[in-house]
């Protein structure tokens, strides 16, 4: 008889509406053992082929079982250097899980008794955190005499730099912003992925020896001939997708219409959230409209019902995406978190028009209904409008959550970098090297806006080329 998957605890959602601490609470030791029991250990585990950065999901459950959980860390950081991190905030659902043998074949993502590997991985990197499990650098002398050049701190450039500095290579990260992390600190709310836990995770690479410079935009303060120039070896661009996509509708350009990126930014990064103890604001409505369906879209609306509760404004936020729910990118659990905290969801809905008032002020979003037609190019079947269901909603915050684009600062001043027609960095995908020679690639920057743990990915496999290329100097 199959034993049941264990549920995780999470805050109580009447009080979590109302403050940015973290939803979901960590299995205590009993609870992971219990979990970690319903793993039948399979002979050909298709789980690990389920992980873009190849985690021996098998052996570190088995550790579990066996009490040696400081084995189990060691197994998780043999991959991923971010086991608390990415415990938290992986896609499990879609990867993982999905390719767990208790997820029927076929199915769109993980049934619910596929073993819960990314509570378990994140119980594995909190006890490795909070009992000061260190990852000792290589001593080769054959990697010291290298340097590279990280371009970027987000899960991309972060990986990599942990990757090369554990062999003993030099590495310093430049990152633009006054802060590390990229995306995960700007786009991901401290309730998903509490700072504490971020800043745990980057300080671990900086035991490693990597080394960090904030506020340093290469494209501007520095070139990657610059680089060259300085000594470093080989470089790595993680630059992400900053670059925010827009509608493309009539009254975009009002007041109160955001980007994702602009009013998350301004949360995660800048705590608008704590006006005016910090210096930062963010306008926050009666109506607000979330549109877009991916995590960006789910982070944005549970961050603007939380703002609404915080200033004793009745919730009244809205996804409105143009396909239905079962299309939706974003995680299953973040929808069910974003329903359970009152979030609703207005389905099969185009945006046409935003309508402002005499000052310039969005006030109502024009829309019309959909039905969904043959797949287009994701797969997905295409909304297609209804003819004469068009409608209007109240509307004095729209946030603007369909994608993002790629960052062109560095791109645009280094014309012998080739890109494609979405301006994303172009490598060779078998060695992520670049057009440049030494100059390698990975993240959102290359495939466009993707999942913390596909960057990471992507990250691993350009530090092998890399270090080839180290080799071949």
């Amino acid at each position: 008889m199959k034993k049941k998957p264990v549920s995780i605890k999470e805050q109580e959602c009447s009080l979590r509406v109302k403050n940015f601490g973290e939803v979901v609470g960590g299995y205590t030791e009993q609870e992971a053992l219990e979990e970690a029991a319903r793993c039948i250990q399979c002979k050909d585990p298709r789980c690990i082929s389920g992980c873009p950065v190849g985690i021996n999901i098998k052996e570190f459950i088995k550790c579990i079982t066996q009490k040696d959980y400081a084995k189990a860390y060691y197994t998780i950081r043999e991959k991923n250097n971010f086991p608390s991190m990415c415990g938290r905030v992986c896609p499990a659902e879609y990867q993982c899980r999905r390719a767990c043998v208790f997820t029927k074949k076929g199915e769109p993502f993980a049934s619910a008794e596929a073993i819960n590997i990314h509570f378990l991985e994140r119980f594995v990197g909190d006890y490795g955190r909070e009992n000061g499990l260190d990852v000792k650098v290589a001593t080769d002398d054959k990697w010291s005499k290298f340097k590279v050049a990280v371009v970027g701190s987000g899960p991309a450039g972060l990986c990599c730099a942990g990757e090369l500095a554990r062999k003993g290579v030099k590495v310093t990260v430049f990152e633009g912003l006054h802060k590390t992390g990229g995306v995960l600190r700007y786009g991901i709310p401290p309730f998903r992925l509490p700072r504490n836990i971020l800043d745990f995770e980057i300080d671990s690479l900086k035991k490693l020896g990597v080394e960090i410079k904030t506020d340093y935009i290469i494209g501007k303060v520095k070139s990657i001939d610059d680089l060259f120039s300085e000594g470093y070896n080989a470089i790595f661009l993680g630059l992400g997708a900053g670059i925010p996509s827009f509608l493309g509708i009539p009254g975009e350009n009002l007041c109160n219409v955001y980007s994702a990126n602009e009013f998350l930014t301004r949360v995660n990064l800048m705590q608008a959230h704590e006006f005016p103890e910090y210096h930062t604001p963010v306008n926050i409505g009666k109506h607000m409209i979330i549109i877009g369906g991916g995590n960006t879209a789910m982070d944005s609306a549970r961050v603007a019902i939380r703002l609404q509760n915080m200033k004793g404004i009745t919730p009244d936020t809205t996804i409105s995406y143009r396909r239905t729910e079962v299309e939706m990118p974003a995680r299953r659990l973040e929808i069910e978190h974003a329903k359970e905290e009152g979030v609703k969801f207005d389905t099969l809905v185009k945006p046409e028009e935003f309508i402002g008032d005499e000052k310039g002020f969005v006030k109502k979003m024009r829309c019309s209904r959909c039905e969904l037609g043959e797949p287009d190019s994701s797969g997905r079947r295409r909304p297609v409008v209804i003819p004469g269901s068009s409608f209007e909603v109240d509307c004095d915050i729209a946030i603007i959550a369909i994608g993002l684009g790629a960052n062109k600062i560095l791109t645009s001043t280094t014309p012998n970098l080739e890109t494609d027609k979405y301006n994303d960095v172009k490598v060779n995908f078998d060695t992520m090297e670049t057009s440049i020679k030494g100059v390698f690639a990975g993240g959102d920057i290359v495939g466009g806006e993707g999942t913390v743990i596909d960057a990471m990915g992507m990250a691993k496999k350009a530090s092998v080329s890399i270090f080839d290329y180290l080799l071949s100097l």
